[in-house]
């Protein structure tokens, strides 16, 4: 069939229409991106309060937009190394700076360098190895840098979790981490690119000009078939290759996303080797090669089909001549290491095939029932409502579940101290350092917001900290500082942690009242969060997704409910009880810990719901309130006994520890034994349960000594 038919135009919109009911569409692409411009942007500046100084970029199909839920995209991060500085020229040598000269020798593959280590006090090559496990001497004397140093330290975080994929390190496969260095001085292959580029198709000069601004990277990563791969490092323009991204309408969005599926779906098949792939990458390569050449006006709604099969064309000369061009960085083959010539020669014949059979493949994709929504009778899969809306559920949630990720290591820094009049100049610290960082520069959108978020989050936990230590010595405590402006920082964990402030100091009535207010604010449209790595597999309701739709993404706080966290500095705001949690470790539990556990295993952390109605029935149990105490009960009772509670909780062992509790003060010891018995065996390490288990027979076998 002839592109420009009657055929092509009618696929093309039914194509374009499925892809907006599956998100990939201008609000949801925006929305995307926004997500992630939004966790760079914290992750940035809780790096700098922390003192690490590196700053964080999310790069690929997530940042993008370029993605589906059926696509199961990872997120691609990468981190630049603080205090080193890339020097390309000697004059651009730094005081005071890890100073790495930029090298090449004619046997170094393209795309790579070696870096030679120099002083930091004068400008002069180092002489000898201050760290010999990742420097060496080269045949001329030269002291280089192994990027083995950030292989091992990948390795030392993740420890038995930790996976390599090129310079990638991970400890599961939702994402993918990399070290970098900035090369500010771009190098000449680069250079030569934006030399060389005319005015035509795309990019646009104003593209150019802006991508011109960008530094480039030199991740650990060697040519596979280089001697010395453990001594270079690659060059790459992620930055630059994102803005040529974010210059990209709708419909080469649409047309990328495409090729993605059929990529996954049908082009693997025709790897004949396991250590073959054809790549995100190779594909992203052939679209920017065809719209250098092709006119604006082919990327419409109505030539989808066209745009598609002009981008396979490419892809397919690629593979026909065995060579694929790297669209920046001139003499790279990103075939070369990827795609033997066998598979090469395989998937030019399958494509060939697809082209030559009118892209007839699109109605047999199954990814998002992408070829079930192109059939005729089905209208209503392509409008796509409920999918658009839980995408941006989803993506709100992610936003602050990573502000809150990010935040936690913040307070995790801050409080790695027991002295308490350090601690609270450390926060008062701190705080003053959110402000000038908001008000010395500036700032976009997204910093101030962050900044907002931090100053307030700070601000209430300088009040805890506070009310911690009054409650323990005597005084009045701080209530004043939890104010409406503190206490909004989600749907109901700073309420909470005031509602457990004043159930601990024995204001009972006031605590009732706030425990009445909170639970009137967790209704349906309100999404229960966790920040611990632990939010794999949580259904999202219906009318928080249909908000998320339908608000922006600052407003969406109001709509989670995050598990309540207390520090050791915060102990005595937290019920007796659960301050066990505190302590879960002993012995050598510590060394059975998942990597990211270490980042919360020593403070007492519970879901927003369940703690309400443990705060709940203690508090009514308090007052005399037996009606409203068992009536909290009960419900406690019937999220721990029912799978769509238990299904929505996240520290379950502690919310089984929680009701454990409420049974003993029931006088029920043999079922409340039971529970903790069920808990240890979920988890045998790291539980406080061993703790409730040793107290019950402790107190059993003080009353047989009696």
């Amino acid at each position: 069939m002839v592109p420009g038919s009657l055929f092509f135009a009618a696929l093309s919109e039914l194509l374009y229409a499925a892809l907006d009911a599956i998100g990939v569409n201008t609000w949801i692409v925006a929305r995307r991106t926004e997500t992630f411009l939004r966790r760079e942007t914290m992750s940035t500046m809780c790096s700098k309060l922390m003192g690490f100084h590196y700053t964080m970029y999310h790069f690929g199909s997530q940042s993008e937009g370029t993605t589906t839920p059926g696509l199961q995209s990872d997120i691609d991060t990468l981190y630049t190394i603080g205090n080193v500085n890339i020097m390309y020229r000697l004059s651009d040598w730094k005081m005071g700076k890890q100073n790495l000269h930029m090298l090449r020798e004619k046997s170094t593959p393209a795309q790579h360098y070696l870096l030679q280590v120099y002083r930091s006090d004068v400008p002069e090559p180092e002489q000898v190895l201050l760290d010999p496990e990742n420097m060496e001497f080269d045949s001329r004397g030269r002291v280089l840098l192994s990027n083995r140093c950030v292989i091992d330290l990948f390795a030392t975080i993740f420890g038995n979790n930790h996976l390599r994929r090129g310079p990638s390190n991970s400890c599961n496969e939702d994402f993918d981490l990399v070290y970098a260095l900035v090369c500010n001085t771009l190098p000449p292959e680069i250079v030569s690119w934006f030399n060389k580029l005319t005015p035509g198709y795309w990019p646009s000069s104003d593209v150019i000009e802006a991508a011109r601004q960008f530094p480039c990277f030199l991740v650990p990563d060697g040519h596979h078939a280089s001697p010395n791969k453990h001594l270079e490092w690659r060059i790459t323009p992620n930055l630059i290759e994102r803005q040529l991204m974010f210059s990209l309408n709708i419909t080469q969005q649409k047309c990328l996303v495409v090729l993605k599926m059929i990529k996954k779906e049908e082009l693997i098949k025709h790897t004949l080797h396991e250590s073959c792939k054809i790549t995100t990458f190779h594909f992203k390569t052939a679209l920017f090669f065809t719209l250098e050449r092709t006119s604006s006006n082919v990327w419409t709604k109505t030539r989808l089909l066209e745009c598609l099969v002009r981008t396979f064309q490419t892809i397919h000369e690629f593979l026909f001549q065995g060579k694929c061009p790297h669209y920046i960085v001139e003499g790279v083959d990103l075939f070369d290491g990827k795609l033997c010539r066998k598979c090469q020669i395989s998937l030019e014949k399958a494509i060939k095939v697809m082209i030559q059979d009118d892209m007839r493949v699109l109605f047999h994709l199954q990814i998002d029932d992408l070829g079930q929504r192109l059939m005729p009778l089905s209208r209503e899969l392509r409008i796509g409502t409920d999918m658009n809306a839980n995408i941006c559920g989803k993506l709100a949630k992610e936003i602050f579940v990573s502000f809150y990720e990010k935040f936690r290591l913040l307070i995790l820094k801050i409080c790695d101290i027991d002295k308490q009049h350090i601690l609270v100049n450390r926060i008062l610290g701190t705080i003053f350092s959110v402000r000038v960082y908001a008000d010395g520069k500036v700032c976009s959108q997204y910093e101030n917001d962050c900044a907002q978020f931090l100053e307030t989050h700070l601000r209430f936990i300088f009040a805890t900290v506070v009310s911690s230590r009054r409650l323990q010595t005597g005084g009045p405590l701080p209530l004043s500082m939890m104010n409406s402006e503190t206490l909004d920082t989600d749907a109901a964990s700073s309420r909470l942690k005031l509602a457990s402030i004043l159930y601990c100091s024995g204001d009972l009535q006031r605590a009732a009242n706030e425990l009445g207010d909170i639970a009137s604010r967790l209704d349906d449209s309100v999404q229960p969060a966790c920040s611990c790595k632990r939010y794999k597999g949580k259904t999202l309701s219906k009318r928080f997704c249909e908000f998320s739709a339908r608000n922006p993404v600052q407003m969406m706080s109001r709509k989670l409910a995050f598990c309540v966290m207390f520090t050791k500095q915060e102990m005595f705001c937290a019920p007796k009880f659960l301050r066990f949690e505190m302590f879960r470790t002993v012995g050598d539990d510590i060394q059975h810990r998942h990597c990211y556990e270490n980042q919360w295993m020593d403070f007492a952390v519970v879901d927003a719901r369940p703690f309400m109605l443990f705060l709940q029935y203690l508090t009514y149990r308090d007052l005399g309130a037996r009606h409203l105490q068992l009536q909290a009960f009960d419900t406690l009772r019937n999220i721990v006994s029912t799978y769509d509670g238990m299904s929505q909780v996240y520290h379950i062992k502690t919310v089984l520890h929680l009701f454990g509790h409420c049974l003993e003060l029931e006088g029920d010891m043999l079922n409340a034994f039971s529970v903790y018995v069920t808990s240890l065996k979920i988890q045998p390490r790291n539980n406080a349960a061993k703790w409730h288990i040793a107290l019950m027979i402790y107190k059993l076998l003080s009353r047989f000594s009696e």
